[in-house]
């Protein structure tokens, strides 16, 4: 019996074959054998114009955005300072930051644009 390389994300001993993928049943990780080191996980969020954003960039909301609960809106030109990529964002929401006035918020990286 050949022995299977450790997880490379928890480091796990207990991995399985499924198939052509290897799984970890402790972090649920998949991956196919000899893939271990690369760089799959990079996350790569773009503005509305197709620069690529990173944690701590500078952006600027380029249309007004209505807020829920909020007696006024987002106005088109604000800056937000200091954003956050946040990976697997299901509802598509992919930064997180903090705007004057609003307070923590979720914005969509095709609403703004790298300043």
């Amino acid at each position: 019996m050949d022995k299977l390389p450790n997880c490379p994300k928890c480091n796990s001993e207990y991995t399985y074959e499924d198939g052509s993928l290897l799984v970890c049943p402790e972090c649920a990780y998949e991956w196919t054998p000899g893939s271990e080191n690369a760089d799959e996980d990079v996350l790569v969020v773009k503005d509305s114009n197709g620069n690529i954003l990173q944690d701590g960039d500078t952006v600027t909301i380029i249309k007004d955005l209505k807020v829920k609960g909020a007696s006024s809106s987002i106005k088109i030109g604000t800056k937000v300072k200091s954003i956050r990529l946040v990976p697997d964002a299901a509802d598509g929401h992919d930064i997180e930051c903090k705007i004057d006035g609003f307070g923590a918020m979720k914005l969509k990286s095709s609403v703004v644009k790298k300043a």
